[in-house]
């Protein structure tokens, strides 16, 4: 029956791109996450009033986030072609596209993190400087822990934008789902390619979203 249904189906192919798409995935989600956290807590703390107040740095960090949400993910890769071909040794392959799922979804990320962060009850700040807590202490012990819910939904919408980010490199020989539905699919117009490579994407989206909102819950201590 699904024979009849996709008669141009490899599925040796699939199971491959599937892969692909789960190792770009996966390791730029990481990347992200760590990329993301790290700006989302430049641009909170130095934010006036806030821990490092520093307009400055402030301003220099939100304009590199802004210029990079800024530019379309498709551009993006092409501009960074010397500096993946340079980092990577190559502008092919799922492992070239890592340095522009990344760059192109840690400012992104940033954003949601700095919101999170913003939410957290300034109270409890206040009452841990208090104390006499430092910044790493506050960072780790009270701004971390109290806006993980925030973090983990974040990065979950993120992971789901960055799936459709590998399908966009696949454009441009990054491989996985995306390279097999226009390469072998839509270039052949095999269309039955073109939606099995649908129906993969859509299953791997609703498994990141499961898992990121059960995880989400978990983490929500209230």
């Amino acid at each position: 029956m699904l024979r009849d249904w996709f008669p141009n189906v490899n599925m040796d192919d699939m199971w491959t791109a599937t892969y692909e798409t789960l190792y770009m995935t996966i390791i730029s989600v990481i990347g992200t996450l760590l990329l993301g956290i790290m700006l989302g807590l430049l641009l909170f703390l130095t934010e006036r009033g806030n821990l490092l107040q520093n307009s400055m740095v402030n301003s220099a960090t939100a304009s590199v986030v802004n210029i990079f949400r800024a530019i379309p993910f498709i551009i993006l890769i092409l501009l960074l072609f010397p500096f993946t071909d340079f980092l990577m040794g190559t502008n092919r392959g799922p492992k070239a596209a890592l340095p522009a799922l990344i760059i192109g979804a840690a400012p992104f990320y940033a954003r949601l993190v700095e919101i999170a962060f913003k939410e957290v009850d300034k109270g409890v700040i206040e009452a841990a400087k208090s104390m006499g807590a430092k910044t790493h202490t506050i960072i780790f012990k009270v701004l971390l822990p109290e806006s993980m819910p925030a973090l983990i939904s974040g990065i979950t919408v993120t992971a789901i934008n960055l799936i459709s980010y590998t399908a966009m490199a696949g454009v441009i020989g990054a491989g996985g789902l995306g390279d097999l539905a226009y390469m072998k699919g839509f270039q052949r117009r095999d269309v039955d390619v073109v939606f099995a490579c649908t129906i993969f994407i859509v299953i791997i989206v609703f498994i990141f979203q499961f898992i990121g909102d059960a995880l989400s819950r978990k983490a929500d201590k209230r």
